[in-house]
């Protein structure tokens, strides 16, 4: 059993839960998990065991996958994700991916049998989209066929393996169930291992075009080897062999796209992709049936119609003659008209003349930048239609300028036949980048680098991306929008604050209140004493936080602990008669002179100096031993002139 089978509960990224097993490849199992970060349901698909030490298909892998992450467009399936985790020891890469609710194309030919010409246009016409974006994005598929396309409930087509398959080698054909039936699509040059390329998808497509409207594949065989021989060496039944009701137009088509020969081929989605919509949209002056138009795209009317051809060629039946006047009359009759002939053609001209029996042809002129209303001129010039497709953003070319042209320029095409063009808008559009896991002191200038604008930013919890940075945005990263766009982003605030109610530690002994705070999730911070007339010794008399008041879990909150009451210190005897030593503070003035402080004492009737010294005054604050009894009188002199008298302090 694999790894990947005992997947469900598993977390990958610290952020995909994996729910339930959905599907499996030759290559891969895939998952649905939900994404905790963004809150919405992904696909995972997780390498097979048989892959994970093979150096090389890893990071073919994982460059494959992180190419096709750059593709965006409605007919992709959207890659959010690449990564590889490691589990007992065990890697687990993995690619999360845009989660579909639908069934795959191969499910719908199941149910169905086959399908109809409009259900088999559709579904081609949106296949060959996501294939000519990926082309033009320079990704190649490799392993287009029907389990790898999904149709949402609301029949959108979601192309889906981009990179995976890239990685796959011709070894892989023959490893497991699944990726043989891979072979029924390979095109012969995969069937050989040679080069492949974009017109290898055409190939392959053109087989899951031929599935749905017959509702079987071309080639069967007993083993993958004998299937990949029938491509390279048998030709193919047409689809009219097994049913006559398919349309010659959609037979021509398939059978250009499985051409043996890659150069035989459609030489891009788009030529493939400009047919298909031609065939749909039915297009009167288009012949649909004409096996040249689709054999030589450049071709799209012969010069002179099958019709008249055989008209022109088909002899005359004979009838027997009456008589001989019967036979001379016809050969007046016939004179007559050669010699109008011969009189036409020299006095209108050989054209002229050519144009009575032959519809004229006109070169398609080259439209793209020209103006839209000089383009309808450009076009009524040469009596053919301007018919107004799409608006579209371009940043090529010019609001009112014509972007793209249903004919290219040069093609020959019959007098009214209408030329399909889509105006550009302007070159407002621009790609939106990615902001998710950026900084939000980063937005304004990454918004501003693109043209855009900040929008509505809001702010929520999160247990797994750290405060400031942004988990989601609004619109989604690599989307088309016009220049200034405002995008929305989801900031993280970091893991929600959780709080608690503070508990009443007064009257508790310290392990009481250590206890009380613990169960109420919080700590006990710094214990100090504190003499307490009121609480015994030992019981808390004060705490930092206040009863009842909320707070984050896990705050400390300091105490004081009772000592008991405080001790006051014996007041010493009072002695009249002793000399009680003591000191007198004075501030001296800032003026930069020098003044002598003396300080004279008068106790039992007798005046002593008991202080005389010089100081300078520099705003300094001096202090002044002195002793007496407490009746005795001190008199302060600066200078020699009298100041303030004062008592001893103990007085």
């Amino acid at each position: 059993m694999e790894w990947g089978d005992n997947m469900i509960g598993t977390v990958l990224g610290g952020r995909y839960e994996i729910i339930e097993k959905i599907g499996g490849g030759g290559m891969a199992l895939v998952y649905k998990a939900k994404c905790r970060l963004l809150n919405r349901y992904v696909a995972i698909k997780i390498l097979r065991d048989e892959y994970i030490n093979d150096e090389e298909f890893i990071k073919k892998f994982r460059r494959e996958s992180q190419a096709a992450a750059s593709l965006s467009h409605p007919n992709i399936v959207n890659i959010y994700d690449v990564g590889v985790e490691k589990r007992d020891d065990h890697d687990i890469h993995y690619i999360v991916m845009e989660y579909i609710k639908g069934k795959t194309l191969k499910e719908i030919i199941r149910e169905k049998g086959k399908l109809t010409v409009d259900e088999t246009m559709d579904y081609s016409i949106q296949i060959a989209e996501a294939l000519e974006h990926a082309h033009k994005n320079h990704i190649v598929h490799r392993d287009i066929k029907p389990h790898n396309i999904m149709v949402t409930e609301d029949g959108r087509v979601k192309v889906t393996d981009f990179g995976i398959a890239r990685a796959a080698t011709a070894s892989t054909v023959t490893n497991t169930s699944n990726v043989i039936g891979s072979v029924h699509y390979f095109s012969p040059e995969q069937a050989r291992g040679g080069y492949t390329d974009e017109k290898s998808d055409i190939y392959s497509l053109g087989i899951v075009m031929y599935e749905m409207i017959t509702g079987k594949v071309p080639y069967e065989g007993d083993s993958p080897i004998s299937v990949a021989l029938k491509h390279i060496q048998e030709e193919i039944v047409s689809p009219q062999e097994i049913d006559s009701t398919v349309p010659t137009s959609l037979q021509n088509i398939i059978m250009k796209c499985v051409k043996k020969s890659q150069a035989d081929r459609y030489s891009t989605a788009s030529e493939l992709l400009r047919d298909l919509k031609r065939m749909k949209y039915k297009d009167a002056n288009y012949d649909l049936d004409n096996t040249s138009i689709i054999e030589s795209p450049t071709q799209i009317i012969p010069i002179v119609e099958d019709e008249d051809v055989d008209n022109m060629k088909k002899p005359r039946k004979k009838k027997k003659k009456k008589n001989d006047d019967n036979g001379s009359t016809k050969v007046k009759l016939l004179a007559i008209l050669l010699a109008f002939v011969v009189v036409s053609a020299a006095v209108l001209g050989y054209y002229k003349l050519k144009d009575w029996f032959i519809t004229p042809m006109v070169s398609v002129p080259n439209l793209l930048g020209m103006p839209k209303d000089k383009a309808e001129e450009e076009i009524e010039k040469l009596g053919l239609e301007l018919r107004l497709g799409k608006e579209v953003y371009d940043n090529e070319f010019s609001e009112g300028q014509i972007v793209w042209q249903s004919v290219e320029a040069g093609e020959k095409v019959k007098k009214g036949y209408p030329i399909e063009v889509n105006v550009s808008k302007g070159g407002a559009l621009v790609k939106v980048p990615s902001l998710i896991n950026k900084n939000i002191t980063e937005l304004a200038e990454i918004l501003s680098e693109y043209g855009l604008e900040e929008g509505l930013v809001k702010y929520d919890d999160s247990d797994t991306v750290e405060a400031n940075i942004i988990m989601n945005q609004d619109p989604e990263p690599y989307s088309e929008v016009e220049k200034g766009t405002k995008v929305n982003v989801l900031v993280s605030r970091g893991p929600k604050k959780k709080t608690t109610i503070v508990p009443k530690l007064i009257g508790l002994t310290e392990k009481e209140a250590r206890n009380s705070l613990i169960s109420n999730q919080l700590q006990i911070g710094q214990v100090n004493p504190k003499p307490s007339d009121e609480y015994p010794k030992g019981v808390v008399i004060w705490q930092s936080a206040d009863a009842g008041t909320e707070i984050e879990i896990n705050k400390a909150v300091d105490v004081y602990i009772s000592s008991g009451p405080e001790e006051k210190p014996e007041e010493p005897e009072v002695n009249d008669d002793k000399e009680v030593p003591f000191s007198i503070s004075l501030t001296l003035p800032q003026d930069g002179s020098e003044i002598e402080i003396r300080v004279d004492r008068i106790q039992d009737g007798v005046r002593e100096t008991m202080y005389n010294k010089v100081h300078a005054a520099d705003g300094e604050t001096v202090k002044i031993p002195l002793k007496g009894k407490l009746d005795a009188q001190f008199e302060f002199y600066f200078n020699g002139e009298y100041i303030d008298t004062r008592q001893h302090p103990d007085a």
